[in-house]
């Protein structure tokens, strides 16, 4: 059987995202408060040197990439690292790989097909599929990450996305969205700072025409994002509300839920607010 039709990977319910590298102390702060897997985010280089130094001071996290970009880090390259982390720390390592942002992107051509061919590399260099995800948003991609991959990892979507994805791909595809949380319960802080992130992405076509399958209008995703757009996106308030809204998620059929603390900086920070979600979200250390 191909993909994720057999077995799912477990990443407990929620995790870390953060990057574009982690340090063994903030994986091990991470391990402590319960979460069960850290995501590697902002294109990671195919040498994923942070990976066993990481592993090393935890005993049960799990790392993942989200996601490894395929134009800038080469299928061979890759899988030699999968491997490598593979052999030293079984797995404890999920491969997250993506097509990134035409508009990023010199050589993006035919991103889909560069993308089948990325995954026949990692197959020719024995990188199981259920050890690696796609990053998914649309219908083509998430078919592609059910049949040649463990599942997906939509990233800056909604609870209405995870269900449509999860009515897409059957329920034995592994779904692992991203989203973001400011821990505040003024609003309009939270909104701007949401805003300072989401920006960027509403200049991109893939983003964009996400929302707007999603019945959000031209309106709402011409910058700087309507209130709509960003409420959606960025969770905020007391740790329950933000809770709440993440289980939001594994109740419209999520297995893992990755979670971005925004508008806090340094490691010491984004432990605090995430310390402060664990008891809310069920965490137990």
């Amino acid at each position: 059987m191909t993909g994720g039709v057999s077995l799912k990977p477990d990443l407990g319910r929620f995790g870390v995202w953060t990057g574009p590298s982690i340090t063994p102390e903030f994986a091990a702060g991470v391990e402590e408060l319960g979460y069960g897997a850290a995501w590697i985010g902002y294109s990671p280089p195919a040498e994923l040197a942070w990976a066993e130094p990481a592993l090393a001071q935890t005993t049960s996290l799990q790392l993942a990439t989200g996601i490894v970009n395929i134009w800038t880090a080469a299928a061979p390259a890759v899988a030699e690292s999968y491997h490598r982390i593979e052999n030293a720390y079984p797995g404890r390592f999920l491969l997250g790989v993506g097509a990134g942002h035409p508009e990023h992107t010199k050589e993006y051509v035919k991103p889909y097909d560069a993308l089948v061919s990325y995954l026949d590399e990692l197959d020719a260099a024995g990188v199981p599929t259920s050890r690696r995800v796609l990053a998914a948003l649309g219908p083509k991609v998430l078919r592609l990450a059910a049949t040649r991959s463990a599942g997906a990892h939509p990233y800056l979507t909604t609870p209405e996305h995870t269900a449509k994805a999860r009515e897409l791909v059957g329920n034995s595809v592994f779904l692992a969205p991203e989203h973001k949380v400011v821990l505040t319960t003024d609003a309009e802080e939270a909104r701007a700072i949401g805003r300072k992130f989401v920006d960027f992405y509403l200049g991109l076509t893939n983003y964009v025409n996400n929302w707007l399958r999603l019945g959000f209008t031209q309106a709402d995703v011409a910058k700087p994002g309507s209130d709509k757009l960003i409420d959606s996106v960025v969770a905020y308030g007391t740790p329950e509300a933000i809770a709440h809204r993440l289980d939001e998620h594994l109740e419209a059929g999520a297995d893992h839920v990755a979670i971005q603390v925004v508008g806090r900086s340094g490691d010491e920070e984004v432990l605090s607010v995430l310390e402060e979600l664990a008891g809310p979200l069920g965490l137990t250390r």
